[in-house]
């Protein structure tokens, strides 16, 4: 048989085992997933060397592969990240069960009684790259949800998602779940999320996490529906009106804190007012190993050029720009932002107010690092990724976002006239 052929029969089998999966998981307690969220979180916690030797071989193959410090940093688990998944995990157990919930009811003068209550997916596809904390947080919230998922990881953190995957089977046998609701695909093989994309029978949704060459390969071959998660072009505006000290705190943070995500700062804008403040904002940047690419009237590292607006660096590198006003900083958010997340430095509520209303992207913040932009921060205690999107799921994607509705309708004898 043929690789290919191999693959595909591959993926034919872990689509079948979703799907049955997921017939149990929609009517499983609540009480069981929390059960296995718990076990799996003790048996991350119990096997954290077996995990950090598996990393080890994840950042060798990284290191021949030569990836930048930033995505070394993404793929590195140490004891204290470890920990945050156990965390992670613990939170993810703790949250009140989506499935079942009443979104609504009401009755009808026909006398009918009708609820709209929230439903598992199904089967979920989450397709990642280098950051092997994703097995956890993404088998965790479809757990929860009540979905069976399919996750293919990065050829980079093969072998430390490998480890994370089997505590999570560890957690569903000791709560007497399937052990094929959380599947991970056990190949580097490209040609796996090929298949993935196009398993219509048995997959309900993908949800891509990366970079922009891999959503774009999913939304491009994708036959099954898909939350994008497009690249995170974050903006942070100083306003006229910013406070020095807090502006300070807050960019320095929303860059450097971690420089690999997501939510990391890529586009620093400066109203004109406020350039002594911006200039000392690059310059602590720079001295913080920031390297600057400057526009017009700011001194920073290198001159930026046309290509550096809209560009995610992930990496310790921001662009920076004088603009007249509010009004310029929107409509150079509007032009190259990817709608993921952008923050205004303001005292200025109407300032604050008109940024809110006129840009539209997932997630706005006023005074606050756009490293804040994860779903764990905004007590969702996971994520499996930030949607960028305006279809169903919007913003960080955790347990209540991985859910549909159906409804439910009651008579006594009742006929539509």
């Amino acid at each position: 048989m043929k690789d290919a052929e191999n693959i595909s029969a591959l993926m034919q089998e872990l689509g079948q085992n979703a799907k049955a999966a997921a017939q149990e998981l929609a009517f499983a307690p609540a009480e069981a997933k929390t059960r296995a969220l718990e076990a799996a979180a003790d048996a991350v916690w119990a096997n954290r060397a077996e995990i950090i030797a598996a990393n080890e071989k994840d950042l060798a193959f990284g290191r021949d592969k030569g990836l930048t410090d930033a995505m070394m940093d993404r793929l590195l688990l140490d004891e204290g990240r470890i920990q945050g998944i156990v965390d992670g995990l613990r939170a993810v157990a703790a949250q009140p069960d989506p499935v079942g919930a009443v979104l609504s009811e009401w009755d009808r003068p026909s006398g009918l009684h009708i609820k709209r209550v929230r439903t598992p997916l199904g089967v979920v596809g989450v397709i990642y790259e280098s950051r092997p904390n994703v097995t956890a947080d993404a088998g965790a919230l479809c757990l929860k949800s009540g979905n069976a998922v399919i996750l293919r990881g990065g050829s980079e953190s093969f072998h430390s998602s490998g480890a994370i995957h089997a505590c999570l089977v560890e957690g569903l046998k000791a709560a007497g779940l399937p052990e094929t609701a959380i599947q991970r695909v056990p190949t580097r093989d490209r040609e796996a999320v090929r298949e993935l994309l196009t398993m219509t029978d048995y997959v309900d949704v993908i949800v891509p996490r990366g970079g922009k060459g891999l959503v774009g390969l999913v939304q491009r071959e994708a036959r099954v529906p898909v939350f994008a998660h497009l690249e995170g072009i974050v903006h942070v505006y100083i306003d006229k009106a910013a406070d020095p000290q807090k502006t300070m705190d807050v960019v320095l943070n929303a860059k450097t804190r971690r420089t690999g995500i997501c939510g990391a700062a890529e586009c620093l804008l400066v109203h004109k007012d406020a350039m002594e403040l911006g200039q000392a904002v690059i310059d602590a940047l720079m001295e913080a190993g920031v390297e600057v690419r400057a526009g017009e009237g700011l001194r920073g590292s290198v001159a930026a050029t046309d290509d550096d607006w809209g560009t995610e660096y992930l990496d310790s590198i921001i662009a920076a720009k004088v603009v007249d006003d509010l009004d310029a900083a929107i409509d150079h958010i509007r032009t190259y932002s990817s709608s993921h997340t952008d923050a205004i430095m303001t005292e200025d509520d109407a300032a604050a107010a008109r940024f809110f209303e006129r840009i539209d992207s997932a997630i706005l913040m006023r005074n606050a690092s756009t490293q804040f932009a994860d779903g764990g921060e905004f007590g969702m205690g996971a994520e499996i990724g930030i949607a960028t999107g305006k279809m169903h799921a919007r913003g960080p994607v955790g347990a209540e976002q991985l859910t549909s509705f159906k409804y439910i309708v009651e008579g006594d004898g009742t006929a539509r006239p």
